[in-house]
């Protein structure tokens, strides 16, 4: 009998110590940023959460002219100079304020994306609290290809860089710097001096 307690005691006392060590690792904050990102990602209907395929056959459209929609990559500085898609537009997330004096058509159609998707759902959750009317978020697929430029490379969809040229599925297609981009009807880059940049609009 005694046998028994000890072993429901020493039960007992580690279900104890595993609840007290799960609530000591929960983090509320982290709770409140998954709960804040929920809530910017819902203001973007379904029907305008679109994948890298959706923004492949976008750019086609920009590049060839036939489409005057902004492709706005939000990453930082060095992810961008070290490879983007070509002629996108470019505004550093932390800088997101500086958008509505950068674009300033409410109605202008824009794709935002980051590296996988989540600084775009932010970006593209403040647009639409700004007041813009044709938000479009690039977003992880069906099958779970990332959003953004992971998913963007996985599909082996071709980028840029100022100094290697192009690189895609087929590897590095080498060409003499500095890069000249093609660039559709519609491209901002935030500052002037960007790599590949000659006409920045802030």
């Amino acid at each position: 009998m005694k046998k028994v307690a000890a072993v429901f005691m020493a039960l007992a006392f580690m279900f104890c110590f595993a609840a007290l060590a799960a609530a000591a690792e929960a983090n509320p904050l982290e709770n409140g940023e998954k709960l804040t990102h929920k809530e910017f990602a819902d203001l973007i209907p379904k029907d305008r959460q679109k994948t890298v395929d959706d923004l492949y056959k976008k750019w086609e459209e920009v590049i060839a002219g036939k489409s005057a929609a902004y492709l706005l990559d939000v990453r930082s500085h060095p992810e961008f100079d070290a490879f983007h898609i070509e002629g996108s537009s470019h505004i550093h997330d932390g800088h997101m304020y500086t958008i509505p004096k950068i674009i300033t058509d409410p109605e202008a159609e824009i794709w935002v994306f980051c590296r996988t998707d989540h600084r775009a759902k932010y970006i593209a959750g403040f647009l639409v609290k700004y007041g813009y009317k044709n938000v479009y978020l690039v977003v992880k697929d069906a099958q779970g290809v990332d959003g953004g430029l992971v998913g963007w490379v996985k599909k082996g969809y071709p980028v840029v860089n100022y100094f290697f040229g192009y690189a895609d599925k087929n590897g590095i297609h080498y060409s003499k710097p500095p890069l000249k981009e093609r660039k559709g009807k519609s491209f901002v880059r935030e500052f002037s001096g960007q790599r590949g940049e000659e006409d920045a609009k802030y």
